[in-house]
């Protein structure tokens, strides 16, 4: 390391009163003029500057990163580098569960495609799980996921963006987030996220459970045709309001039981994974049967226009346990996706950390290399 000095500089500020200054933590710092006999008032700042060489020019040379390859990571801009974390990590959890979203989409709108006259209503998870397979083969599982993962990432990353500019619109003025703060912010920022992406996943639904359809570009070109470009926000409004409680739930149940938990224990990645399914357990159970509202709403031929149409009418068709037709497949695909999406961003911080600390070892090799040269 170099030589640290430090520089003491007076500037005045011509015009400034320090009468008008009241607060109770200001403080005036002041002069005597060798010109009056009067006090004059300005400001100081210290500054520190290192002696030696710009850190520019102990940068590894292309010949130490081709050596040390795991210090290229580290050139990655870290935020950039934790957004693509995150997409990546949604994609690989969207794609392992994608068998059973399939099953799910299939017993929550069933009972509407089965037709009024059919006595069987429901189909059950065995029964929708064997009824893919049979009808479309081991791809059958996969279809519709695609849009599914084109959707993850803009979704993820409006998601992201929203809620940090909601949690600051929401601080309060001691700069703290309380817990209506950040359920508010997490409910705005599910809202947001899901206007913006909202045609995607109804060209995923109707592409998952409606037969004859190959590509979702083919899905899109018939909805407009048919139905209008209104088709795609079909079912936005529950989406809206299901979405907006279960993000501030998850977000704000995951904070506060990592909060109460012991400190040495709140970085570990086994804490995030066992709070992040109990904060989607709770906020699943109270925000299910909405979602099944909203697929059904985004079904072709429909009867239902709004969520006080769609509940009585599901309640009367299947009863209680219509709204929560699909449940268990989509509580078992909460593990696996909860687990991939924790365990690829941990490991990915884990490797910029890495990579930074490896950055930061050559660079110091590089130093001392310098410095002895020059004695």
């Amino acid at each position: 390391m170099g030589k640290t000095t430090a520089k003491l500089v007076w500037r005045e500020i011509p015009g400034l009163d320090p009468n008008e200054f009241t607060g109770p933590n200001q403080r005036h710092i002041g002069y005597r003029s060798n010109v009056s006999n009067r006090r004059r008032y300005g400001f100081a700042s210290i500054s520190v500057a290192e002696q030696g060489q710009d850190k520019d020019e102990f940068f590894p040379t292309s010949a130490q990163l081709l050596k040390h390859p795991l210090a290229i990571a580290a050139l990655v801009p870290k935020d950039a580098a934790l957004f693509a974390a995150g997409a990546i990590a949604g994609a690989a959890a969207k794609t392992v569960i994608a068998p059973l979203d399939r099953v799910k989409l299939l017993m929550q709108t069933h009972g509407l495609r089965a037709g009024q006259d059919v006595a069987k209503k429901g189909i059950g998870f065995i029964e929708a799980l064997t009824l893919i397979g049979k009808e479309e083969g081991i791809k059958g599982y996969w279809k519709g996921n695609l849009p599914q993962v084109i959707r993850v990432i803009p979704y993820s990353a409006v998601q992201l963006f929203a809620y940090e500019a909601y949690k600051k619109f929401f601080r309060g003025k001691d700069g703290e987030l309380s817990v209506i703060g950040r359920l508010a912010a997490g409910a705005c920022a599910g809202m947001t996220s899901t206007f913006v992406t909202y045609p995607l996943d109804v060209l995923r639904l109707r592409l998952a459970v409606e037969p004859g359809y190959k590509t979702m570009t083919e899905v899109a070109v018939t909805m407009l045709r048919e139905e209008g470009f209104a088709s795609f926000y079909n079912g936005l409004g529950p989406s809206l309001i299901g979405i907006a409680p279960y993000i501030a739930v998850n977000f704000c149940v995951f904070d506060l039981v990592k909060k109460s938990l012991p400190e040495k224990y709140q970085k570990r990645t086994e804490t995030s994974l066992v709070t992040a399914l109990v904060s989607a357990t709770v906020a699943t159970v109270m925000c299910y049967p909405l979602d099944t509202v909203r697929r059904q709403m985004q079904m072709k031929g429909s009867p239902y226009q709004t969520v006080l149409d769609a509940i009585p009418g599901i309640v009367a068709r299947d009863g209680v346990v219509g709204l929560y037709r699909g449940f268990v497949p989509n509580a078992l695909k909460t593990l696996p996706n909860s687990s991939i999406r924790l365990t690829t961003f941990d490991s990915v911080k884990r490797l910029i950390a890495a990579a930074e600390k490896e950055l930061q070892k050559l660079i110091e090799q590089n130093r001392k290399k310098q410095e002895q040269s020059a004695t």
